[in-house]
């Protein structure tokens, strides 16, 4: 079976008179290897491929850039966690690239995951509320009235401080998990 080329390679191959500098030669390597680690995170984010295949990818790379594959994943996983998903995934990743537990920045992701969405569960009642008044007041009632809070500018406002003041905690999480 032929073995697969890397696209520098191919490259090389098809302009063999024309002559690269070693930097720029190295600067395509770290172009290929950036493309490859950008790979591996979207795949392990979205679930594609699971964490022991992405440490298989790893281990199969040259060991002069696998702390510098490591970090850069570990930066991007760290910077993917948000207040709109899980992220139960991302921190068992970052654990695994960081070999270490995280027990106490895991539970304090959860409890402020909870917060927020209890919050912004209680900012959606409250808005809906007072939209359900505003439409009685107008005579519009009934089983079928949803009120839409998109269009709400108190909902819109709050929702958006909410945002802030947790986007603000989530980076102090970050930023814990950061730190070596």
């Amino acid at each position: 079976m032929a073995e697969i080329k890397s696209t520098l390679e191919l490259a090389l191959e098809r302009t063999k008179k024309i002559a690269i500098s070693d930097e720029e030669r190295q600067e395509i390597k770290q172009k290929e290897v950036l493309e490859k680690v950008s790979v591996l995170s979207h795949r392990y984010r979205e679930g594609t491929s699971p964490l022991h295949e992405i440490l298989k990818e790893i281990e199969k790379m040259d060991e002069r850039i696998r702390p510098w594959v490591k970090e850069t994943l570990l930066h991007q996983w760290i910077e993917a966690l948000s207040l709109n998903d899980e992220g139960g995934r991302l921190i068992k990743g970052i654990e695994s690239l960081k070999q270490q537990t995280l027990d106490e920045l895991k539970q304090g992701f959860d409890a402020l995951l909870s917060l927020y969405r209890e919050e912004m569960e209680g900012i959606k009642t409250k808005g809906r509320i007072q939209l359900l008044e505003v439409l009685r007041k107008e005579h519009i009632s009934g089983s079928a009235v949803e009120p839409k809070l998109e269009g709400s500018e108190l909902y819109k406002k709050e929702s958006e401080r909410l945002d802030q003041t947790y986007r603000t905690k989530l980076e102090e999480l970050k930023e814990k998990l950061r730190t070596p």
